[in-house]
């Protein structure tokens, strides 16, 4: 798989580091792509009789910085004999610091473990959120239980039938598909698309129509047949990407389900015991500076393994 060049990855204190750190160092050498690994401090900022900058402000800001980086090359000794990896510690909050970093060395993808705050049924804490809404490149947050090899990996796909050939939901899914079934090939997973789809106009007919259950009826199964037509086609778009025998190979399933997709995609997650969730994120519309769609949010909230989620061609973080 050659997806990445320059691949950055983010300590996570609170978590256990290894398993992602191992899974950056594979997921680098069969790129051949350069690895960072950074870390963060907090801007000491002046206490009472401390001034901004002064010689004790200083002194604590360096021994931070210090300590972090000893436990960077703690955590990248195993690796140090057989690949050049680099090190660094960021000061200030971290989500901003790290977007700042891939905007500055443009890095195409960052690694980090979830957070998984104990106080809270849910995996990813406020910086990883931060960092799916407005992160340019994609981003792989990993689960405490990551594995050397994913053994299922589900991805989520949408369409806006409206524009189904130029529209973001395209540039999203292209995206999806690479690197689903790439990392699905990589790691010789099981592999599901899901899409999810609803009829929002079926209680008008219900409540207007003069035969309401036989329209009613008619027009769900035209919805239906409209998404099931968008999903074949992504079928055969992957088929045409990863060609006949690797198709073959791969032999992914497509599941078509009616419903709210904050509530399919992650109970499907849970049927499969996916190792990996791989997504968009972006609204299609919305207030600038807050791209990640409601849907999103309320998926990534519930899951419970590792998530890559990406974003279009074109997308413009608030961050700079």
């Amino acid at each position: 798989m050659t997806q990445f060049k320059h691949i950055l990855y983010v300590s996570e204190a609170s978590a256990d580091e290894a398993p992602a750190m191992a899974r950056a160092v594979s997921l680098a050498d069969n790129n051949q792509a350069d690895l960072t690994v950074i870390d963060m401090v907090p801007v000491i900022s002046a206490g009472i009789g401390m001034q901004p900058g002064g010689p004790i402000s200083t002194e604590v800001q360096s021994a931070l910085v210090s300590q972090r980086r000893a436990r960077l090359e703690s955590l990248v000794a195993p690796y140090r004999e057989h690949r050049d990896i680099q090190i660094e510690v960021l000061a200030g909050k971290m989500h901003l610091e790290v977007i700042r970093a891939v905007l500055r060395k443009h890095y195409d993808l960052v690694i980090k473990p979830a957070a998984n705050p104990d106080f809270i049924e849910r995996l990813f804490g406020s910086d990883d959120m931060q960092l799916l809404r407005m992160c340019p490149s994609p981003v792989w947050l990993m689960g405490p239980d990551e594995k050397p090899k994913y053994a299922r990996i589900l991805a989520a796909v949408d369409f806006d039938l409206d524009d189904i050939h130029e529209g973001v939901d395209q540039q999203l899914n292209q995206h999806i598909l690479q690197l689903a079934s790439s990392l699905a090939l990589s790691d010789f997973a099981e592999l599901h698309f899901i899409h999810v789809w609803d009829a929002p106009n079926e209680i008008l007919f219900l409540s207007w129509a003069d035969n309401p259950d036989a329209v009613s009826a008619k027009y769900v199964r035209g919805e239906n047949a409209r998404h099931e037509g968008a999903l074949n086609r992504l079928r055969d778009q992957l088929r045409t990407r990863i060609g006949e025998k690797a198709f073959e190979h791969l032999s992914p399933h497509f599941h078509l389900r009616r419903g709210a997709a904050s509530t399919v995609i992650p109970e499907m997650a849970r049927q499969l015991q996916a190792d990996l969730v791989v997504m968009g994120t972006v609204a299609r519309t919305g207030i600038a500076g807050w791209f990640i769609g409601n849907t999103a949010e309320n998926v990534l909230e519930q899951l419970q393994c590792s998530v890559l989620a990406v974003k279009p061609d074109g997308f413009v973080s608030p961050v700079k």
